[in-house]
C-alpha cells in the first residue's frame, strides 16, 4: 500500500505541473475531449449491449423486419463509434506530443542550467543516462499515463453503467440449479466480483517481479547504448590501440547484463502470461455457463442470454483492468521511478550550490579576480588546493605550474563557478566575461560556424570575420567549409581542435581567458605563433594559462605554482628562476 501510494504521489509530482504551466488550457483542453469521447465511447458501449438483446430474439423469432432494422441500426452506433475512436486517438495523440515536449523542455532546462548536468556526475547520484529519461522515459510517462489513465477511467464507468444492467438481468435470468431458481440477488455482479478479485490477486503474485526487471532492462540497454557510443566517438584510439578484441568482450559482458535480464523477464512474463491467457478465455465462456440453465430452462431467450453474456463481459473486464493492464503497469511504474529519480537528483544538484559549506562565487569593482580563504575539495571532502589573499590581476598573462594531479584544473573549474566542493570565496569583476578552453574544447554537431561561434549565435559572426580568423590560427583549408554540417571533435585532429578552440577566443574577446593546455597538441612553434597571435589580438584580455613547456615562461608576465603544503597544494607566486614543471 506504501508502494502505491509513494508511486501515485510520484506521478502527481510528475505529471501536475504541465496542466498547470504556460500550455495548460490546450492539455486541459485535449485532456477534457479525449475524457468526453471515452464517456461516449461508453455510452455507445451500453446502447450495444441493448441492441444484442434485440438482435438475437429478432433472430430466434425469425422475425426479418426487425432484423433488418437492427442490422441498419448497427451500422449507424458502428459509424459513431469509429468516429469517436478516430478522434479520440487523434487527439490522444496531440495531448502527447505537447505534454512530451513540455516535459522534454522542462527537464533540459532543469538539467543544463547552470552547470547542473556537471554537479550530477559529480554527486554520483542514481540519475543514469540522462539521455534515456529525457527522450525515452517522458515519451513513455506520456504515453503509458494517459492509456492507463484513460483506461482506468473506462473501467469505473463502464462499471457503473452496466452494473445495473447486469443486476437487472440477474432478476429475469435468475440461478438455475437441479430443476431450481436460487434466488441470489445480483448473482451474476457477485460471479463477476469473485472472478475478477480471485484474478486480480493471482496476476499480482505472478507478475509483481517485472516491476523490478523492467526497471533493470531499462538501465542495463541505456549502459549498452552509451557503452556502443563511446566505441564508436573513440574508435581512433581503439584502432590505435588494438583494442577492439577488449572492447567486443566488454560490450559483450554489458549485453550479457541485458540477455540475463531479459531471460527473467522471459520467465516472468511467460508464467504472467499463461495465466491471463487462461483467465481470458475462461471469462468468454463463463457467463454462459451461469446463464444457460436459466436459458435450457425457458426462462430467458437467446436475446437476453446474448445481453447478459455482454453486460457480464463488460463488467468483468471492467473488474478485470489491472489484469490485462499488468504488464503495462510494471513498465509504468519503473518509467515513473526512473523519472522520480531523475527529478530528485537534478534538486540536490541544484541544491548544492546552496549549502553553506560550498565555494561561493561574489561580485565586486576591483577589477581583479580575488581568492580569499579558498580550499578546494574533492567531492569526497578531501582537500585538494589552497590559496588565501591571491589575486589575478586585470590585464596580466599568468602562467600556472604545477606536478600532475595537483588540481590546477580543478582550480579553474572553482573559478568558472562550476566546483563547488570546499570552502571560502572568490571574487570577480561584476559583468565580466570568462572563458574557459579545455585541452580537448567541445564543438556541437552542426556547420562549422556554428561550431565556432558556440556558445554564441553562427549570426554574431560575419563569414568574413570567422574565414580571417580561420587563416591567422592556422587553418585557412576550412574557411570555404563554414556552412558544411559535421561532427567536427571526430572530423579535425586534436592539434585541429586546439586551433579551433583559440579562433573561437579570438572572436568572443572575453575579458578573462583560461587555457587548460590548450596548445599542448601543438608543436612549439605553432604554440608560440599563437600566443603570439593572442597577445596582439586580445591585448586587453587578462590571460591565465596552464602548461608544463618551459618556453610558455616567454608568454607570459607572472609565474605561480602549486606547492605541496601537508595533504594539500598551496598557490603561490612562482618568484624569479622558478622552472615550470
Amino acid at each position: 500500500m506504501n508502494n502505491i501510494r509513494s508511486t501515485l504521489a510520484a506521478v502527481w509530482r510528475i505529471a501536475a505541473p504541465y496542466f498547470y504551466s504556460d500550455d495548460k488550457w490546450a492539455g486541459r483542453g485535449l485532456l477534457a475531449a479525449v475524457i468526453a469521447i471515452e464517456l461516449a465511447v461508453v455510452f455507445l458501449t451500453v446502447l450495444f449491449n441493448r441492441w444484442n438483446n434485440v438482435f438475437y430474439n429478432a433472430l430466434q423469432e425469425r422475425n426479418q423486419a426487425v432484423f433488418t432494422y437492427q442490422i441498419g441500426y448497427f451500422c449507424v452506433l458502428a459509424a459513431f463509434w469509429i468516429g469517436l475512436k478516430v478522434y479520440q486517438l487523434y487527439l490522444n495523440q496531440w495531448l502527447q506530443i505537447r505534454w512530451r515536449r513540455w516535459m522534454t523542455d522542462r527537464y533540459l532546462g532543469g538539467w543544463l542550467h547552470d552547470a547542473n548536468h556537471y554537479r550530477m556526475q559529480l554527486l554520483g547520484d542514481a540519475a543514469d543516462n540522462p539521455d534515456q529519461r529525457i527522450a525515452e522515459d517522458t515519451q513513455r510517462f506520456v504515453e503509458q499515463t494517459l492509456s492507463l489513465g484513460i483506461g482506468l477511467l473506462s473501467a469505473v464507468v463502464t462499471l457503473v453503467s452496466f452494473v445495473f444492467i447486469l443486476w437487472g438481468l440477474s432478476n429475469e435470468a435468475p440461478l438455475h440449479l437441479f430443476g431450481k431458481d436460487i434466488a441470489i440477488p445480483g448473482y451474476l455482479v457477485w460471479g463477476a466480483l469473485i472472478y475478477a478479485v480471485l484474478g486480480t490477486t493471482l496476476t499480482h503474485l505472478i507478475g509483481w517481479p517485472l516491476v523490478g526487471l523492467n526497471f533493470q532492462q531499462q538501465r542495463y540497454e541505456a549502459d549498452f547504448r552509451f557503452n556502443l557510443v563511446r566505441a564508436r566517438e573513440n574508435a581512433e584510439q581503439i584502432a590505435l590501440l588494438h583494442g577492439e578484441t577488449v572492447e567486443r568482450t566488454r560490450l559483450l559482458t554489458r549485453f550479457g547484463h541485458v540477455v540475463e535480464n531479459w531471460l527473467g523477464i522471459m520467465q516472468r512474463t511467460k508464467k504472467l502470461t499463461a495465466f491471463t491467457a487462461t483467465y481470458s478465455q475462461a471469462s468468454v465462456i463463463f457467463p454462459y455457463v451461469l446463464v444457460a440453465p436459466a436459458y435450457f430452462a425457458e426462462k430467458v431467450q437467446l436475446g437476453g442470454m446474448m445481453q447478459t453474456a455482454s453486460a457480464f463481459s463488460s463488467v468483468q473486464d471492467s473488474l478485470s483492468f489491472f489484469i490485462t493492464s499488468y504488464r503495462t503497469l510494471a513498465e509504468w511504474q519503473s518509467v515513473v521511478a526512473r523519472l522520480s529519480g531523475f527529478e530528485t537528483a537534478i534538486e540536490n544538484a541544484a541544491a548544492l550550490t546552496t549549502k553553506e559549506n560550498i565555494i561561493h562565487i561574489a561580485s565586486d569593482d576591483k577589477g581583479t579576480i580575488d581568492l580569499e580563504k579558498l580550499l578546494v575539495s574533492l567531492p569526497n571532502g578531501t582537500p585538494l588546493v589552497t590559496a588565501d589573499d591571491f589575486s589575478i590581476r586585470g590585464g596580466e598573462r599568468t602562467l600556472l605550474t604545477g606536478p600532475s594531479g595537483s588540481g590546477k584544473s580543478t582550480l579553474f573549474r572553482a573559478i568558472a563557478g562550476i566546483w563547488p566542493f570546499g570552502t571560502g570565496s572568490i571574487a570577480i569583476p561584476s559583468q565580466a566575461t570568462l572563458m574557459m578552453l579545455p585541452q580537448r574544447p567541445y564543438f556541437p554537431v552542426g556547420t562549422l560556424r556554428a561550431a565556432i561561434a558556440y556558445p554564441g549565435e553562427a549570426s554574431a559572426f560575419s563569414p568574413e570575420q570567422v574565414g580571417e580568423t580561420l587563416s591567422a590560427v592556422g587553418l585557412p583549408k576550412l574557411a570555404p567549409r563554414l556552412d558544411e554540417d559535421a561532427h567536427w571533435n571526430r572530423t579535425l585532429s586534436l592539434g585541429e581542435q586546439q586551433r579551433l578552440g583559440i579562433a573561437r577566443a579570438l572572436l568572443h574577446k572575453p575579458q578573462y581567458l583560461f587555457l587548460d593546455e590548450a596548445t599542448a597538441s601543438l608543436d612549439e612553434p605553432s604554440e608560440a605563433a599563437l600566443y603570439n597571435l593572442i597577445k596582439d589580438r586580445l591585448a586587453a584580455t587578462t590571460i591565465v594559462s596552464i602548461g608544463h613547456r618551459s618556453t610558455l615562461e616567454a608568454f607570459h608576465q607572472r609565474g605561480v605554482t602549486l606547492a605541496r603544503d601537508g595533504d594539500r597544494f598551496a598557490l603561490r607566486d612562482a618568484g624569479a628562476g622558478v622552472k615550470v614543471s
